[in-house]
């Protein structure tokens, strides 16, 4: 640990710091970035779990600089794991990203970058506005990345050409915009019918279920957990069926509503015969 190098970069809430935390890292050969919680690694989330998820601003700043014994350990171990040369941490005050080194136990930080330094008056004001009137924070690292652990979420992609360096292709980069608990604008809910009209209209493509009997949908802060009994069609492998269903429903459901299944449970409770032999 005491041999990483160890940066940092600073400025304010909602002036683009995510934004433009792949471009600094680049800029300083880190391929490792500390912010709000996660440990990315390029455009890979490797450890942690977003402090944007935190349901106040208060709780989200703990989170954020791991004041909890169990996720500093847990980001301790993946930075043991993945031994970085280097790592960039965010923040949004000197003292945070010091807190941060200091709880993580990485050396004291070597320079740290402003966000003054890479971006315009003009430039922060624009990510201000959209914080304050929108409630829209960014990640650095791909929807698909992370959008499993968002339940619940305003979640969209943010695709951004990049430069290499002059006589180089650009290339594409893709950071993600989520809408947090904690903000104004509050989330989203989506009614138990919807579950129930996406799990219906699987069972009719399903040629092994005769009928849904029975759904319960049961809420929580991290997602739905559903409860399925159906009526299947003898001559069938009921094991397979069940779990092949189980899965389109987790797909679907997932992919309709950008809500994470906590469980499902998906159980024969009849089986009928099919209507020609009847």
């Amino acid at each position: 640990m005491e041999k990483i190098r160890v940066l940092a970069f600073v400025g304010p809430s909602g002036t683009g710091k995510s934004y433009r935390a792949q471009m600094v890292a680049g800029e300083n050969n880190i391929s490792y970035i500390i912010d709000d919680g996660l440990l990315v690694n390029e455009n890979e989330v490797v450890a942690g779990e977003s402090a944007k998820k935190a349901p106040t601003k208060i709780e989200t700043v703990k989170h954020a600089i791991f004041i909890d014994e169990k996720e500093r350990k847990k980001m301790i171990k993946a930075i043991k794991k993945y031994k970085p040369d280097s790592i960039l941490i965010l923040g949004t005050s000197d003292g945070m990203v010091q807190k941060i080194a200091k709880n993580l136990g990485l050396p004291d930080i070597e320079k740290t970058i402003y966000i003054q330094d890479v971006a315009t008056e003009n430039e922060m004001q624009t990510a201000r506005n959209i914080r304050v009137t929108q409630g829209k924070h960014v990640i650095p690292v791909p929807t698909f990345e992370i959008k499993k652990d968002f339940s619940g979420y305003i979640l969209d992609p943010l695709q951004i050409f990049k430069s290499k360096g002059s006589g180089k292709k650009p290339y594409m980069s893709e950071k993600s915009i989520i809408r947090p608990t904690f903000s104004y604008l509050g989330n989203f809910t989506i009614s138990d019918t919807v579950f129930r009209q996406i799990i219906e209209y699987l069972a009719k493509k399903t040629e092994a279920i005769s009928k849904i009997l029975k759904t319960r949908v049961e809420n929580y802060g991290e997602g739905p957990s559903i409860y399925i009994e159906v009526s299947i069609i003898y001559g069938y492998n009921l094991f397979s069926e069940l779990n092949d269903f189980k899965e389109k429903c987790v797909k679907e459901i997932e992919k309709l509503t950008t809500m994470n299944l906590q469980k499902i449970t998906v159980i024969a409770k009849t089986i009928e015969m099919p209507k020609k032999q009847q």
